[in-house]
């Protein structure tokens, strides 16, 4: 783990800046990356200044591996991204194997949190050792809502209180939403999409079946229906992608059952 972030700051605020990476493998090829990254390229990436609080298997294409990689702020991001694709000695080692299985790496948002305690509430020691047996990590959701504008202080509030009382009761676990972080892209040797402006919120679920449920729960719900819907249509928001993702072996960020009441106490 880099000093970086020492377990108290990751466990509160984890993390200024989140890269959402979406890669695109060559068919067949995307447990052949994850092996190599859950392996040898989390606590590498980490040594540099980066932290990387989740990586998933997309559950509706068997081509997409979804992670995310967090920094202190824009300057970390620029040197922890240069040291460890110029200089880190495991990078050398395996990036020819690792760039092998990959089609497309260029679906990137630059996000940031909304406020410090809309962060992921993560603490690192949770990480599964390399050695560890295979656990199920349940099924995370990103939902990516677009925006004409820049999302303002009235849309979030409109969000944290009126939508996320109806996404608890439909049985999802939040674990943070994030806006556009607009600065410019520090390590351009990486694209990121610019122009955007998005709202992205991270949600849990035990399992698939728990999260069907929470999907057949809300769209059954009336108020959902007849206020929410037409409310986002209001704000402009349209809906551009739910990803539905499955946890690597090592992702830090997963489902846990005691999930909401570790986010009140990183909120207190």
């Amino acid at each position: 783990m880099s000093a970086r972030y020492a377990p108290k700051q990751a466990e509160e605020t984890c993390c200024p800046i989140i890269e959402l990476r979406q890669y695109i493998h060559h068919p067949g090829r995307r447990d052949a990356f994850i092996a190599l990254f859950d392996e040898y390229f989390i606590e590498e990436q980490e040594r540099y200044g980066a932290f990387i609080p989740g990586q998933f298997r997309d559950r509706t294409n068997p081509d997409r591996f979804v992670w995310l990689r967090g920094f202190a702020n824009m300057q970390t991001r620029r040197t922890a991204l240069h040291n460890f694709y110029r200089v880190s000695p495991l990078w050398q080692a395996h990036r020819a194997a690792a760039n092998k299985t990959i089609d497309d790496i260029d679906n990137v948002l630059l996000l940031k949190p909304v406020r410090a305690a809309t962060g992921f509430c993560l603490d690192p020691t949770n990480r599964p050792l390399r050695d560890a047996p295979e656990e199920a990590g349940g099924l995370i959701t990103a939902t990516i809502s677009a925006f004409e504008a820049p999302v303002d202080e009235r849309f979030v509030d409109f969000f944290e209180h009126t939508m996320t009382p109806l996404l608890l009761s439909a049985g999802a676990t939040l674990l943070g939403h994030f806006v556009t972080e607009p600065a410019e892209n520090t390590y351009p040797e990486l694209p990121v999409r610019e122009g955007e402006n998005v709202f992205v919120w991270f949600a849990s679920f035990a399992d698939e079946a728990a999260y069907s449920s929470y999907h057949a729960t809300l769209m059954q719900n009336q108020e959902w229906i007849t206020s929410i819907v037409p409310a986002l249509q209001m704000w402009g928001a349209s809906l551009e992608e739910e990803l539905e993702l499955l946890p690597t072996r090592r992702s830090l960020l997963r489902h846990r059952a005691e999930e909401q009441e570790t986010r009140k106490d990183c909120e207190a």
